[in-house]
């Protein structure tokens, strides 16, 4: 793999790999995030005076009233440098031009097009630098009838069948509560960025890396993908209860509810003697039966949990060996030990904000023999915009603006024209 001075990692899998990061919202800066927890130097190239799409979204928005930060930016941005490049100008071109000679991955998530009206085609950028690793995100896919069309997650957690898989049922379609398609796309772009990594140190030439958030969305449709093209069957939203196991799924008890995963024969038959439930009855007797009856498996099971409070249930279901857990908000989560101990909230300290927790790297690494963790465990704020401009400029050799850091940090809503 190409070698490349870092100014911000110097250990990881990835330290030496450089990745430009052209891409704005979150598919392409999740992958880059990716990428840069692991030791990657990413450089993420915005917009002058506004920056990526995210710096306006909000609120929430933290810190001072004439600069402030949108969290949604801080949450898909950690470990970046950040430079201001007017790709319309002779000097932003420039700049592009030397770091992708330089680079070993480029992230883009423009719609078709609009990189090649920019001048940075594909064919341009590898004739550029033939190791680049170029990652392109698109929604709908580069190419098809309807690869054209502006793609933004919740239109293709619709497009792609999730809504109708989610919600309390069939006429209740709801779409995750998180950006489910912006983030898989990024991670299935990371997880392609690194196998064409790996090729290229076989082969010493880069490729060009595509995925969609339609993709990625139908790549983990798993069991309900199979009934659908396999059996036939057109799955629905049933709510909080699984379409193919029971019992498994959120049941109430006396105070409060609990979720629990009864998913072989064995744990049932335990699960029913701890529980009073007579196993043997016709509906109960396989987990065919079980699931044809769910209704009835559902209110034997509340039944029986109606004499516990929520506390009191786990305990009992943690000493039964019966899978269970509670439904927790977000401020529980990370109060957690549980989470702390994994290192999945972590401390940085940022520009404008002082010291700021976020959400953690979930990967960790060890050595072979399991005596040493090497997860990096230094991490960088999200940058402000342009923060590393002149930095990055001198790197390049080139003359430094001397506007480094004092660009605001916010920026209004993405504009269609250059969306995916």
């Amino acid at each position: 793999m190409q070698s490349t001075e870092s100014t911000l990692r110097t250990d990881g899998p990835l330290s030496g790999i450089l990745v430009v990061d052209l891409s704005r919202a979150l598919a392409g800066p999740h992958a880059g995030m990716m990428l840069a927890d692991l030791g990657a130097r990413v450089i993420k190239v915005e917009n002058p005076g506004t920056g990526d799409d995210t710096r306006g979204w909000g609120p929430p928005f933290v810190g001072p009233e004439d600069d402030p930060q949108a969290t949604y930016f801080l949450s898909c941005n950690r470990n970046k440098e950040s430079i201001a490049l007017d790709l319309k100008n002779d000097d932003g071109r420039t700049v592009l031009r030397e770091l992708l000679e330089r680079a070993d991955v480029v992230i883009e998530n423009f719609r078709p097009g609009v990189l090649d009206r920019l001048g940075f085609s594909a064919a341009e950028m590898h004739a550029l630098n033939p190791a680049l690793v170029i990652l392109s995100i698109t929604g709908f896919g580069h190419d098809g009838p309807e690869s054209r069309r502006s793609g933004y997650d919740q239109i293709l957690q619709g497009e792609a069948g999730l809504m109708s898989l989610t919600g309390s049922g069939p006429d209740d379609p709801q779409r995750v509560g998180v950006p489910i398609a912006d983030l898989l796309s990024g991670m299935y772009g990371a997880f392609g960025t690194l196998a064409a990594l790996l090729q290229r140190e076989r082969t010493g030439q880069g490729q060009i890396v595509r995925t969609s958030l339609l993709a990625a969305l139908i790549g983990v449709h798993a069991f309900q993908g199979t009934r659908a093209t396999v059996a036939g069957e057109v799955p629905k939203a049933q709510g909080n209860h699984h379409p193919s196991i029971a019992p498994y799924g959120l049941f109430h008890c006396r105070q409060g509810r609990v979720q629990i995963s009864v998913g072989s024969e064995k744990l049932w038959n335990t699960f029913a003697s701890t529980f009073g439930i007579d196993a043997s009855r016709p509906e109960f007797a396989s987990n065919a039966e079980r699931v044809r009856n769910r209704e009835k498996v559902i209110e034997e099971v509340e039944n029986a949990f109606s004499d516990y409070g929520a506390e009191e249930l786990l305990t009992k279901l943690n000493d039964a060996g019966i899978p269970a857990g509670k439904v927790r908000t977000l401020d529980e989560v990370y109060a957690w030990d549980q989470v702390h101990s994994q290192g999945l909230v972590i401390d940085v300290e940022h520009k404008l904000l002082g010291t700021v927790s976020l959400p953690g790297p979930p990967l960790r690494f060890f050595t072979a023999a399991d005596t040493n963790e090497t997860t990096l465990t230094t991490h960088t704020a999200p940058p402000l915009l342009d923060q590393d401009g002149d930095q990055i400029r001198q790197w390049l050799g080139l003359a430094a603006t001397g506007t480094a850091g004092t660009e605001p940090g916010s920026a209004p809503a993405r504009t269609e024209k250059e969306s995916r």
